[in-house]
C-alpha cells in the first residue's frame, strides 16, 4: 500500500512506517500532522486516482525532527573580466514517518 502525496508543492510517494526529508513544516517536533492532497492511492482494494486530489483519503505522519541538508555551493564567473562570486546555502528540511495512510 502507497499514496503520492502532496506536501507543500512536492510530490512524494510514500508508504507506512517509511521515514521522508520534506520541505521544512511548522510544526513542533513528535506532533502528528495530516496531509489531505493525495493524488494516487493504491491499496489491496484497488488504485484510486483524484483529479486532482481523491475526496476523503489523508495520510497522518508524525514530525521526528527538523534539520539542514548538505551545503550547496553557487559559483558564478565570467571570463577575462575579474568577476567571481561564491554563494552557497542549506535547504531546511524536516524528517518524518508515516503513520496511516487511509
Amino acid at each position: 500500500m502507497f499514496a503520492v502525496v502532496d506536501i507543500l508543492g512536492q510530490q512524494f510517494k510514500v508508504t507506512e512506517n517509511g521515514q521522508y526529508f520534506v520541505p521544512k513544516l511548522n510544526d513542533e517536533p513528535e506532533k502528528d500532522v495530516t496531509f489531505k492532497n493525495v493524488l494516487v492511492l493504491i491499496d489491496e482494494s484497488g488504485t484510486k486516482i483524484g483529479s486532482p486530489y481523491i475526496e476523503g483519503a489523508t495520510v497522518q505522519a508524525k514530525v521526528l525532527q527538523h534539520l539542514k541538508d548538505d551545503k550547496v555551493i553557487v559559483f558564478k564567473k565570467k571570463r577575462r573580466t575579474g568577476y567571481d562570486k561564491k554563494n552557497g546555502h542549506r535547504q531546511q528540511l524536516t524528517k518524518i514517518e508515516i503513520t496511516k495512510i487511509g
